[in-house]
Protein backbone atom coordinates (compact mmCIF):
# COMPACT_ATOMS: atom_id res chain seq x y z
CA UNK A 1 0.00 0.00 0.00
CA UNK A 2 1.31 3.41 -0.95
CA UNK A 3 2.38 5.83 1.79
CA UNK A 4 0.03 8.69 2.60
CA UNK A 5 1.82 11.95 1.89
CA UNK A 6 -0.94 14.40 2.62
CA UNK A 7 -3.99 14.71 4.82
CA UNK A 8 -7.36 14.93 3.06
CA UNK A 9 -8.14 18.59 2.73
CA UNK A 10 -11.91 18.28 2.84
CA UNK A 11 -14.46 15.81 3.98
CA UNK A 12 -16.40 13.98 1.33
CA UNK A 13 -19.96 13.03 2.07
CA UNK A 14 -20.54 9.30 2.05
CA UNK A 15 -23.82 7.95 0.65
CA UNK A 16 -25.32 4.78 2.00
CA UNK A 17 -24.47 3.06 -1.26
CA UNK A 18 -20.84 4.13 -1.01
CA UNK A 19 -20.63 2.93 2.58
CA UNK A 20 -22.10 -0.46 1.70
CA UNK A 21 -19.74 -0.70 -1.25
CA UNK A 22 -16.80 -0.01 1.04
CA UNK A 23 -17.95 -2.64 3.52
CA UNK A 24 -18.21 -5.21 0.79
CA UNK A 25 -14.82 -4.25 -0.60
CA UNK A 26 -13.00 -4.63 2.74
CA UNK A 27 -15.31 -7.29 4.18
CA UNK A 28 -16.10 -5.23 7.30
CA UNK A 29 -19.01 -6.14 9.50
CA UNK A 30 -21.33 -3.28 10.37
CA UNK A 31 -20.81 -3.93 14.08
CA UNK A 32 -17.06 -3.55 13.85
CA UNK A 33 -17.07 -0.38 11.78
CA UNK A 34 -19.79 1.53 13.58
CA UNK A 35 -18.94 5.19 13.73
CA UNK A 36 -18.31 6.50 17.25
CA UNK A 37 -17.06 3.15 18.52
CA UNK A 38 -13.65 3.07 20.22
CA UNK A 39 -11.31 0.68 18.51
CA UNK A 40 -7.76 -0.37 19.32
CA UNK A 41 -4.89 -0.40 16.85
CA UNK A 42 -1.14 -0.83 16.60
CA UNK A 43 1.17 1.86 15.29
CA UNK A 44 2.69 1.03 11.91
CA UNK A 45 4.49 4.26 11.22
CA UNK A 46 4.82 7.77 12.64
CA UNK A 47 5.35 10.75 10.37
CA UNK A 48 5.40 14.50 10.97
CA UNK A 49 1.76 14.84 9.93
CA UNK A 50 0.09 11.58 10.94
CA UNK A 51 0.28 8.19 12.59
CA UNK A 52 -0.54 5.12 10.51
CA UNK A 53 -2.38 2.47 12.56
CA UNK A 54 -3.22 -1.16 11.90
CA UNK A 55 -6.76 -1.70 13.21
CA UNK A 56 -7.03 -5.31 12.03
CA UNK A 57 -8.75 -4.61 8.75
CA UNK A 58 -7.53 -4.52 5.16
CA UNK A 59 -7.41 -0.75 5.33
CA UNK A 60 -5.18 1.08 7.80
CA UNK A 61 -6.36 3.85 10.07
CA UNK A 62 -4.98 7.34 9.93
CA UNK A 63 -4.65 9.53 13.03
CA UNK A 64 -3.59 13.15 12.44
CA UNK A 65 -0.51 14.11 14.52
CA UNK A 66 -2.31 17.01 16.17
CA UNK A 67 -4.73 14.50 17.75
CA UNK A 68 -2.05 13.69 20.30
CA UNK A 69 -1.94 15.84 23.44
CA UNK A 70 1.77 16.63 23.34
CA UNK A 71 4.94 16.31 21.32
CA UNK A 72 6.26 14.05 24.03
CA UNK A 73 3.39 11.62 23.66
CA UNK A 74 3.91 11.58 19.91
CA UNK A 75 7.64 10.99 20.18
CA UNK A 76 7.13 8.09 22.56
CA UNK A 77 5.15 6.16 19.92
CA UNK A 78 6.97 3.24 18.38
CA UNK A 79 5.91 0.64 15.77
CA UNK A 80 3.72 -1.81 17.69
CA UNK A 81 2.54 0.72 20.25
CA UNK A 82 -1.19 0.43 20.99
CA UNK A 83 -3.52 3.39 20.61
CA UNK A 84 -7.27 3.87 20.96
CA UNK A 85 -9.31 5.90 18.50
CA UNK A 86 -12.80 6.40 17.05
CA UNK A 87 -13.73 6.01 13.42
CA UNK A 88 -14.47 9.50 12.27
CA UNK A 89 -14.80 9.10 8.44
CA UNK A 90 -13.36 7.34 5.41
CA UNK A 91 -11.22 8.58 2.57
CA UNK A 92 -12.79 6.98 -0.49
CA UNK A 93 -10.08 8.15 -2.82
CA UNK A 94 -7.16 6.81 -0.82
CA UNK A 95 -8.98 3.99 0.93
CA UNK A 96 -8.02 5.05 4.45
CA UNK A 97 -10.11 5.17 7.63
CA UNK A 98 -9.66 8.54 9.31
CA UNK A 99 -9.52 8.05 13.09
CA UNK A 100 -9.78 10.49 16.02
CA UNK A 101 -7.75 9.90 19.12
CA UNK A 102 -9.03 13.04 20.84
CA UNK A 103 -12.64 11.90 20.60
CA UNK A 104 -11.65 8.48 21.89
CA UNK A 105 -9.76 10.02 24.80
CA UNK A 106 -12.71 12.26 25.57
CA UNK A 107 -15.22 9.42 25.53
CA UNK A 108 -12.94 7.28 27.65
CA UNK A 109 -12.38 10.17 30.04
CA UNK A 110 -16.09 10.88 30.40
CA UNK A 111 -16.74 7.21 31.05
CA UNK A 112 -13.94 7.04 33.62
CA UNK A 113 -15.08 10.23 35.33
CA UNK A 114 -18.66 9.00 35.54
CA UNK A 115 -17.64 5.65 37.01
CA UNK A 116 -15.16 7.22 39.49
CA UNK A 117 -17.75 9.77 40.62
CA UNK A 118 -20.47 7.16 41.04
CA UNK A 119 -18.35 4.54 42.83
CA UNK A 120 -15.86 6.76 44.78
CA UNK A 121 -13.04 5.65 42.50
CA UNK A 122 -10.14 7.59 41.03
CA UNK A 123 -8.88 8.76 37.67
CA UNK A 124 -5.37 9.30 36.35
CA UNK A 125 -4.45 12.73 35.06
CA UNK A 126 -1.60 15.11 34.30
CA UNK A 127 -1.51 18.64 35.71
CA UNK A 128 -1.40 20.75 32.54
CA UNK A 129 -1.16 24.32 33.77
CA UNK A 130 -1.48 26.65 36.73
CA UNK A 131 -4.59 28.86 36.68
CA UNK A 132 -6.33 31.16 39.12
CA UNK A 133 -7.22 29.35 42.35
CA UNK A 134 -6.01 26.01 41.06
CA UNK A 135 -4.85 23.90 38.14
CA UNK A 136 -6.07 22.45 34.84
CA UNK A 137 -5.73 18.67 34.77
CA UNK A 138 -5.73 16.60 31.58
CA UNK A 139 -7.72 13.42 32.23
CA UNK A 140 -8.72 13.05 28.56
CA UNK A 141 -10.71 16.23 28.86
CA UNK A 142 -9.74 19.32 30.87
CA UNK A 143 -10.75 19.13 34.56
CA UNK A 144 -10.31 21.58 37.45
CA UNK A 145 -8.15 20.97 40.53
CA UNK A 146 -8.63 23.59 43.33
CA UNK A 147 -5.57 24.73 45.30
CA UNK A 148 -7.08 23.38 48.51
CA UNK A 149 -7.25 19.89 46.99
CA UNK A 150 -3.79 19.78 45.42
CA UNK A 151 -2.17 18.05 48.44
CA UNK A 152 -2.74 17.06 52.04
CA UNK A 153 -0.49 19.94 53.11
CA UNK A 154 -0.20 23.42 51.65
CA UNK A 155 1.86 23.36 48.46
CA UNK A 156 4.84 25.69 48.91
CA UNK A 157 5.92 25.66 45.24
CA UNK A 158 2.77 25.21 43.11
CA UNK A 159 4.53 25.50 39.74
CA UNK A 160 6.50 22.34 40.42
CA UNK A 161 3.31 20.27 40.16
CA UNK A 162 2.80 21.23 36.50
CA UNK A 163 3.66 18.35 34.17
CA UNK A 164 3.38 15.68 36.88
CA UNK A 165 0.86 12.85 36.74
CA UNK A 166 -1.21 11.85 39.78
CA UNK A 167 -4.34 9.98 40.79
CA UNK A 168 -7.42 12.06 41.68
CA UNK A 169 -10.81 11.63 43.29
CA UNK A 170 -13.77 13.10 41.40
CA UNK A 171 -15.47 15.63 43.70
CA UNK A 172 -18.03 16.81 41.17
CA UNK A 173 -18.99 15.71 37.63
CA UNK A 174 -21.61 16.94 35.12
CA UNK A 175 -21.85 14.65 32.05
CA UNK A 176 -23.88 17.19 30.06
CA UNK A 177 -21.46 20.07 30.43
CA UNK A 178 -18.53 17.67 30.70
CA UNK A 179 -17.24 19.65 33.70
CA UNK A 180 -15.30 17.85 36.46
CA UNK A 181 -13.72 18.96 39.74
CA UNK A 182 -10.89 16.78 41.08
CA UNK A 183 -9.13 16.28 44.43
CA UNK A 184 -5.69 14.83 44.91
CA UNK A 185 -5.93 15.46 48.67
CA UNK A 186 -8.93 13.17 49.07
CA UNK A 187 -7.17 10.43 47.12
CA UNK A 188 -4.06 10.72 49.33
CA UNK A 189 -6.17 10.73 52.50
CA UNK A 190 -8.11 7.70 51.30
CA UNK A 191 -4.91 5.83 50.47
CA UNK A 192 -3.37 6.80 53.78
CA UNK A 193 -6.40 5.52 55.64
CA UNK A 194 -6.20 2.21 53.77
CA UNK A 195 -2.51 1.88 54.56
CA UNK A 196 -3.09 2.83 58.20
CA UNK A 197 -5.79 0.20 58.63
CA UNK A 198 -3.69 -2.39 56.80
CA UNK A 199 -0.64 -1.70 59.02
CA UNK A 200 -2.52 -1.60 62.35
CA UNK A 201 -4.49 -4.75 61.55
CA UNK A 202 -1.22 -6.70 61.41
CA UNK A 203 0.51 -5.18 64.46
CA UNK A 204 1.12 -6.87 67.80
CA UNK A 205 3.23 -5.97 70.84
CA UNK A 206 6.68 -7.51 70.75
CA UNK A 207 6.46 -8.01 67.00
CA UNK A 208 9.63 -7.53 64.97
CA UNK A 209 8.99 -5.44 61.90
CA UNK A 210 11.08 -3.81 59.19
CA UNK A 211 10.80 -0.19 58.15
CA UNK A 212 12.63 2.77 56.67
CA UNK A 213 13.93 5.76 58.61
CA UNK A 214 12.03 8.80 57.29
CA UNK A 215 13.35 11.58 59.55
CA UNK A 216 15.56 12.23 62.59
CA UNK A 217 14.96 14.62 65.49
CA UNK A 218 16.73 15.35 68.76
CA UNK A 219 14.36 13.02 70.60
CA UNK A 220 14.19 10.10 68.17
CA UNK A 221 13.58 8.76 64.67
CA UNK A 222 10.37 8.32 62.66
CA UNK A 223 10.23 4.97 60.88
CA UNK A 224 7.90 4.27 57.92
CA UNK A 225 6.24 0.88 58.41
CA UNK A 226 4.44 0.86 55.09
CA UNK A 227 2.56 4.13 54.89
CA UNK A 228 2.30 4.70 58.66
CA UNK A 229 5.15 6.09 60.73
CA UNK A 230 6.15 4.92 64.19
CA UNK A 231 8.39 6.71 66.69
CA UNK A 232 11.66 5.16 67.79
CA UNK A 233 12.53 7.23 70.86
CA UNK A 234 16.18 7.95 71.59
CA UNK A 235 15.88 6.18 74.95
CA UNK A 236 14.92 2.96 73.13
CA UNK A 237 17.73 3.07 70.59
CA UNK A 238 20.61 1.77 72.69
CA UNK A 239 21.26 0.29 76.11
CA UNK A 240 24.10 2.80 76.33
CA UNK A 241 24.05 6.58 76.20
CA UNK A 242 23.81 8.41 72.87
CA UNK A 243 23.61 12.16 72.31
CA UNK A 244 21.70 12.14 69.01
CA UNK A 245 19.90 9.51 66.88
CA UNK A 246 22.26 10.36 64.00
CA UNK A 247 24.96 8.43 65.87
CA UNK A 248 23.11 5.19 65.02
CA UNK A 249 20.76 5.91 62.11
CA UNK A 250 20.48 7.90 58.91
CA UNK A 251 17.50 8.92 56.76
CA UNK A 252 16.59 6.24 54.21
CA UNK A 253 18.15 3.42 56.22
CA UNK A 254 16.29 0.10 56.37
CA UNK A 255 15.96 -1.04 60.00
CA UNK A 256 14.37 -3.82 62.00
CA UNK A 257 12.53 -2.68 65.11
CA UNK A 258 10.29 -4.07 67.85
CA UNK A 259 6.70 -2.89 68.38
CA UNK A 260 6.53 -1.74 72.01
CA UNK A 261 3.02 -0.27 72.00
CA UNK A 262 0.43 1.06 69.55
CA UNK A 263 -3.01 2.68 69.33
CA UNK A 264 -4.96 2.75 66.07
CA UNK A 265 -7.36 5.32 67.51
CA UNK A 266 -4.54 7.75 68.33
CA UNK A 267 -2.58 6.56 65.30
CA UNK A 268 0.47 6.05 67.53
CA UNK A 269 3.15 3.38 67.31
CA UNK A 270 6.07 3.17 69.77
CA UNK A 271 9.09 1.28 68.52
CA UNK A 272 12.25 -0.08 70.10
CA UNK A 273 15.67 -0.98 68.74
CA UNK A 274 17.69 -1.86 71.82
CA UNK A 275 15.06 -4.47 72.71
CA UNK A 276 16.42 -6.62 69.87
CA UNK A 277 19.37 -7.46 72.14
CA UNK A 278 19.42 -8.62 75.81
CA UNK A 279 19.71 -5.98 78.55
CA UNK A 280 23.41 -5.97 79.51
CA UNK A 281 22.49 -4.62 82.98
CA UNK A 282 20.47 -7.73 83.90
CA UNK A 283 23.53 -9.56 85.28
CA UNK A 284 25.84 -6.57 85.77
CA UNK A 285 26.58 -7.36 89.43
CA UNK A 286 28.03 -10.71 88.40
CA UNK A 287 30.32 -9.15 85.78
CA UNK A 288 31.74 -6.21 87.73
CA UNK A 289 32.75 -6.00 91.40
CA UNK A 290 34.29 -3.25 93.54
CA UNK A 291 38.06 -3.27 93.33
CA UNK A 292 38.13 -4.97 89.94
CA UNK A 293 40.32 -3.44 87.22
CA UNK A 294 38.70 -3.36 83.77
CA UNK A 295 39.41 -1.96 80.33
CA UNK A 296 37.11 0.57 78.70
CA UNK A 297 36.81 3.34 76.15
CA UNK A 298 36.15 7.00 76.91
CA UNK A 299 32.89 7.94 75.16
CA UNK A 300 32.21 11.45 76.48
CA UNK A 301 33.63 14.15 78.75
CA UNK A 302 31.72 16.55 81.01
CA UNK A 303 32.65 19.18 83.59
CA UNK A 304 32.06 16.66 86.38
CA UNK A 305 33.81 13.63 84.95
CA UNK A 306 34.25 11.14 82.10
CA UNK A 307 31.95 8.36 80.87
CA UNK A 308 33.74 5.12 80.03
CA UNK A 309 32.11 2.33 78.01
CA UNK A 310 32.93 -1.06 79.54
CA UNK A 311 30.91 -3.01 76.97
CA UNK A 312 28.14 -2.27 74.48
CA UNK A 313 25.38 -0.56 76.43
CA UNK A 314 27.27 -0.39 79.74
CA UNK A 315 28.93 2.86 80.76
CA UNK A 316 30.44 3.99 84.03
CA UNK A 317 31.36 7.41 85.37
CA UNK A 318 34.84 8.43 86.45
CA UNK A 319 34.11 11.41 88.70
CA UNK A 320 36.44 14.38 88.43
CA UNK A 321 37.68 13.65 91.97
CA UNK A 322 38.78 10.16 90.88
CA UNK A 323 40.76 11.22 87.83
CA UNK A 324 44.09 12.06 89.49
CA UNK A 325 45.68 12.00 92.94
CA UNK A 326 46.22 15.75 92.74
CA UNK A 327 44.59 17.79 95.51
CA UNK A 328 43.48 20.27 92.86
CA UNK A 329 40.58 19.22 90.63
CA UNK A 330 41.68 18.86 87.01
CA UNK A 331 39.19 19.13 84.11
CA UNK A 332 38.63 15.72 82.45
CA UNK A 333 39.64 17.03 79.00
CA UNK A 334 43.14 17.69 80.36
CA UNK A 335 43.50 14.05 81.38
CA UNK A 336 41.43 12.05 78.86
CA UNK A 337 40.11 12.33 75.31
CA UNK A 338 37.05 10.70 73.61
CA UNK A 339 37.87 7.32 72.09
CA UNK A 340 40.86 6.75 74.39
CA UNK A 341 41.34 3.21 75.73
CA UNK A 342 41.83 3.21 79.52
CA UNK A 343 42.13 0.84 82.48
CA UNK A 344 39.90 1.84 85.38
CA UNK A 345 39.02 0.47 88.80
CA UNK A 346 35.42 -0.42 89.70
CA UNK A 347 34.46 1.56 92.82
CA UNK A 348 30.74 0.77 93.08
CA UNK A 349 28.03 -1.07 91.10
CA UNK A 350 24.32 -0.25 91.46
CA UNK A 351 22.15 -2.48 89.19
CA UNK A 352 18.86 -0.86 90.26
CA UNK A 353 19.90 2.64 89.12
CA UNK A 354 22.12 1.26 86.33
CA UNK A 355 25.14 3.18 87.58
CA UNK A 356 28.77 2.16 87.88
CA UNK A 357 31.31 4.37 89.64
CA UNK A 358 34.83 4.09 88.27
CA UNK A 359 38.22 5.41 89.30
CA UNK A 360 41.20 6.22 87.13
CA UNK A 361 43.64 7.25 89.84
CA UNK A 362 42.98 4.05 91.81
CA UNK A 363 44.72 1.86 89.20
CA UNK A 364 48.10 3.40 90.07
CA UNK A 365 49.87 3.75 93.46
CA UNK A 366 49.25 6.90 95.43
CA UNK A 367 52.08 9.37 94.70
CA UNK A 368 52.62 9.75 98.44
CA UNK A 369 53.30 6.03 98.74
CA UNK A 370 56.06 6.41 96.18
CA UNK A 371 57.28 9.56 97.94
CA UNK A 372 57.31 7.68 101.25
CA UNK A 373 59.51 5.02 99.68
CA UNK A 374 61.86 7.69 98.36
CA UNK A 375 62.12 10.00 101.38
CA UNK A 376 62.03 9.52 105.13
CA UNK A 377 61.39 12.16 107.81
CA UNK A 378 64.43 14.39 108.11
CA UNK A 379 65.24 14.22 104.37
CA UNK A 380 65.97 17.52 102.68
CA UNK A 381 64.13 18.46 99.47
CA UNK A 382 64.11 21.47 97.20
CA UNK A 383 61.02 22.96 95.61
CA UNK A 384 59.11 26.04 94.57
CA UNK A 385 56.57 27.85 96.75
CA UNK A 386 53.21 27.55 94.94
CA UNK A 387 50.99 29.50 97.33
CA UNK A 388 51.09 31.41 100.62
CA UNK A 389 48.20 31.38 103.12
CA UNK A 390 47.59 32.74 106.62
CA UNK A 391 48.52 29.41 108.19
CA UNK A 392 51.57 28.56 106.07
CA UNK A 393 52.97 28.04 102.58
CA UNK A 394 52.65 25.19 100.04
CA UNK A 395 55.78 23.92 98.32
CA UNK A 396 55.88 21.58 95.33
CA UNK A 397 57.99 18.61 96.45
CA UNK A 398 57.63 16.76 93.13
CA UNK A 399 55.37 17.27 90.13
CA UNK A 400 51.80 17.00 91.34
CA UNK A 401 52.79 16.66 95.01
CA UNK A 402 52.68 19.61 97.40
CA UNK A 403 53.69 19.82 101.02
CA UNK A 404 52.70 22.33 103.70
CA UNK A 405 55.22 24.42 105.60
CA UNK A 406 53.19 25.47 108.62
CA UNK A 407 53.75 28.98 109.92
CA UNK A 408 55.17 27.49 113.13
CA UNK A 409 57.78 25.59 111.10
CA UNK A 410 58.95 28.49 108.95
CA UNK A 411 61.20 30.18 111.51
CA UNK A 412 62.32 29.82 115.10
CA UNK A 413 61.32 33.45 115.46
CA UNK A 414 57.73 34.44 115.97
CA UNK A 415 56.24 35.73 112.68
CA UNK A 416 52.81 37.18 112.06
CA UNK A 417 52.41 35.95 108.47
CA UNK A 418 54.28 33.44 106.22
CA UNK A 419 54.75 36.17 103.60
CA UNK A 420 57.33 37.74 105.90
CA UNK A 421 59.69 34.89 105.03
CA UNK A 422 58.38 33.26 101.83
CA UNK A 423 57.17 34.40 98.40
CA UNK A 424 55.31 32.58 95.60
CA UNK A 425 57.65 31.10 92.93
CA UNK A 426 60.60 31.28 95.34
CA UNK A 427 62.78 28.16 95.34
CA UNK A 428 63.60 26.93 98.84
CA UNK A 429 65.02 23.92 100.64
CA UNK A 430 62.96 22.25 103.35
CA UNK A 431 63.02 19.27 105.67
CA UNK A 432 60.39 16.52 105.37
CA UNK A 433 58.75 16.27 108.78
CA UNK A 434 56.03 13.71 107.98
CA UNK A 435 54.30 11.92 105.05
CA UNK A 436 50.72 10.84 105.86
CA UNK A 437 49.37 8.75 102.96
CA UNK A 438 45.97 8.16 104.57
CA UNK A 439 45.31 11.88 105.10
CA UNK A 440 47.22 12.76 101.91
CA UNK A 441 49.43 15.27 103.70
CA UNK A 442 53.11 16.13 103.51
CA UNK A 443 54.47 18.26 106.35
CA UNK A 444 57.60 20.32 105.71
CA UNK A 445 59.79 22.61 107.80
CA UNK A 446 62.27 25.38 107.13
CA UNK A 447 63.45 26.21 110.62
CA UNK A 448 64.58 22.61 111.09
CA UNK A 449 67.37 23.28 108.59
CA UNK A 450 69.08 25.29 111.33
CA UNK A 451 68.86 22.53 113.92
CA UNK A 452 66.91 22.59 117.19
CA UNK A 453 67.71 25.89 118.94
CA UNK A 454 65.84 24.70 122.03
CA UNK A 455 68.11 21.71 122.35
CA UNK A 456 71.11 23.99 122.01
CA UNK A 457 69.70 26.41 124.60
CA UNK A 458 69.09 23.73 127.20
CA UNK A 459 72.58 22.41 126.63
CA UNK A 460 74.14 25.85 127.26
CA UNK A 461 72.00 27.08 130.17
CA UNK A 462 71.10 25.88 133.62
CA UNK A 463 68.89 26.94 136.50
CA UNK A 464 70.29 30.01 138.20
CA UNK A 465 71.70 31.63 135.08
CA UNK A 466 70.83 35.30 134.68
CA UNK A 467 69.99 36.27 131.10
CA UNK A 468 69.01 39.47 129.37
CA UNK A 469 65.42 39.29 128.05
CA UNK A 470 62.93 41.48 126.16
CA UNK A 471 59.28 41.70 127.16
CA UNK A 472 57.11 40.60 124.18
CA UNK A 473 53.61 40.43 125.73
CA UNK A 474 51.78 40.72 129.03
CA UNK A 475 49.04 38.52 130.50
CA UNK A 476 46.96 38.38 133.68
CA UNK A 477 49.38 35.87 135.20
CA UNK A 478 52.67 37.50 134.21
CA UNK A 479 54.75 38.48 131.20
CA UNK A 480 56.34 36.57 128.31
CA UNK A 481 59.89 37.43 127.45
CA UNK A 482 62.14 36.63 124.50
CA UNK A 483 65.44 35.14 125.63
CA UNK A 484 66.81 34.47 122.14
CA UNK A 485 65.11 34.73 118.72
CA UNK A 486 62.65 31.83 118.70
CA UNK A 487 62.98 31.06 122.41
CA UNK A 488 60.59 32.50 124.94
CA UNK A 489 60.04 32.14 128.67
CA UNK A 490 57.49 33.30 131.21
CA UNK A 491 57.82 35.44 134.37
CA UNK A 492 54.86 34.78 136.65
CA UNK A 493 53.26 37.48 138.88
CA UNK A 494 55.05 36.33 142.00
CA UNK A 495 58.41 36.71 140.27
CA UNK A 496 57.92 40.17 138.81
CA UNK A 497 58.89 42.28 141.82
CA UNK A 498 59.27 42.30 145.58
CA UNK A 499 56.13 44.38 145.71
CA UNK A 500 52.85 42.80 144.67
CA UNK A 501 51.81 43.57 141.08
CA UNK A 502 48.23 42.73 140.05
CA UNK A 503 48.30 44.13 136.52
CA UNK A 504 51.61 43.58 134.68
CA UNK A 505 50.46 45.78 131.77
CA UNK A 506 50.56 48.82 134.06
CA UNK A 507 54.10 48.16 135.23
CA UNK A 508 55.89 46.80 132.18
CA UNK A 509 56.16 47.96 128.58
CA UNK A 510 56.41 45.81 125.46
CA UNK A 511 59.97 45.87 124.15
CA UNK A 512 61.45 46.69 127.57
CA UNK A 513 64.67 44.84 128.32
CA UNK A 514 65.54 43.40 131.75
CA UNK A 515 67.72 40.87 133.49
CA UNK A 516 65.96 37.68 134.52
CA UNK A 517 67.03 34.61 136.42
CA UNK A 518 66.25 31.12 135.13
CA UNK A 519 64.39 29.33 137.91
CA UNK A 520 62.88 26.34 135.99
CA UNK A 521 63.82 24.42 132.84
CA UNK A 522 61.62 21.80 131.10
CA UNK A 523 63.46 20.58 127.96
CA UNK A 524 60.77 18.04 127.10
CA UNK A 525 57.96 20.61 127.09
CA UNK A 526 60.30 23.38 125.94
CA UNK A 527 59.27 25.63 128.82
CA UNK A 528 61.39 28.12 130.76
CA UNK A 529 60.38 30.00 133.91
CA UNK A 530 62.27 33.16 134.92
CA UNK A 531 62.29 35.73 137.71
CA UNK A 532 62.88 39.49 137.64
CA UNK A 533 62.65 39.59 141.42
CA UNK A 534 65.36 37.02 142.00
CA UNK A 535 67.60 38.63 139.41
CA UNK A 536 67.39 41.91 141.35
CA UNK A 537 68.07 40.15 144.66
CA UNK A 538 71.06 38.37 143.15
CA UNK A 539 72.30 41.71 141.87
CA UNK A 540 71.92 43.24 145.31
CA UNK A 541 73.76 40.37 146.93
CA UNK A 542 76.52 40.68 144.39
CA UNK A 543 76.82 44.38 145.06
CA UNK A 544 76.84 43.84 148.79
CA UNK A 545 79.59 41.31 148.35
CA UNK A 546 81.54 43.87 146.35
CA UNK A 547 81.08 46.30 149.19
CA UNK A 548 82.51 43.88 151.63
CA UNK A 549 85.40 43.08 149.33
CA UNK A 550 86.17 46.75 148.85
CA UNK A 551 86.24 47.75 152.55
CA UNK A 552 89.94 47.33 152.66
CA UNK A 553 90.32 49.79 149.78
CA UNK A 554 88.43 52.55 151.66
CA UNK A 555 85.19 52.61 149.71
CA UNK A 556 82.30 54.24 151.51
CA UNK A 557 78.81 52.84 151.71
CA UNK A 558 77.57 55.81 149.66
CA UNK A 559 79.92 54.94 146.81
CA UNK A 560 78.69 51.37 146.73
CA UNK A 561 75.01 52.43 146.76
CA UNK A 562 75.63 54.98 144.05
CA UNK A 563 77.26 52.34 141.85
CA UNK A 564 74.40 49.93 142.54
CA UNK A 565 71.74 52.42 141.57
CA UNK A 566 73.33 52.89 138.15
CA UNK A 567 72.48 49.27 137.25
CA UNK A 568 69.04 49.15 138.76
CA UNK A 569 65.78 50.52 137.37
CA UNK A 570 62.52 50.41 139.25
CA UNK A 571 59.30 49.00 137.63
CA UNK A 572 57.72 51.57 135.37
CA UNK A 573 54.14 52.62 135.88
CA UNK A 574 51.86 53.76 133.11
CA UNK A 575 50.63 57.30 133.52
CA UNK A 576 47.11 58.23 132.62
CA UNK A 577 46.78 60.22 129.47
CA UNK A 578 45.13 63.03 131.44
CA UNK A 579 47.88 63.09 134.00
CA UNK A 580 50.48 63.10 131.24
CA UNK A 581 48.82 66.17 129.80
CA UNK A 582 48.74 67.80 133.17
CA UNK A 583 44.92 67.60 133.52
Amino acid sequence: MSEITKRPEKDEKMSSEDYEHLLDKYQFSTKEITQGKIIKGKVIKVTASHVLVDIGFKSEGLIPADEFSSEKELKELRPGSEVEAILERTDLKEGYLVLSKKRADALRALDNLEKAYAHNGWVMGTIAQRIKSGYTVDVGIPAFLPDSHADVRTVKEPDKLVGQSFKFKVVKFDPKSENAILSRKLFLQDEREKRRHRVFSHLSQGQKIKGQVKSLTNFGAFVDLGGVEGLLHISDMSWGKINHPAELFQVGQEVEVVVLDFSEKDERISLGYRQLTPDPWSNIAEKYRAGQKVKGKVVSLTDFGAFVELEKGVEGLVHISDLTWSRKLVHPKKVLSPGQEVVVSVLDVNPSTKRISLGLKQVSPHPLELLQQKYSPGSRVKGVITSVTDFGAFMEVEKGIEGLIHISDISWEKIKHPSQKLKVSEEVEAVILNIDVEKQKVSLGLKQLEGDIWEDFFARHKIGDVVKVKIVRTTDFGVFVEILPGIEGVVFLSELDENKIDNPAESFAIGEERNAKIIKLNPKAKKISLSFRQAVLDQQKMEFQRYMDQQDRGLTLGDIMKDQLKNFSAPKKKVNEKEDKGD
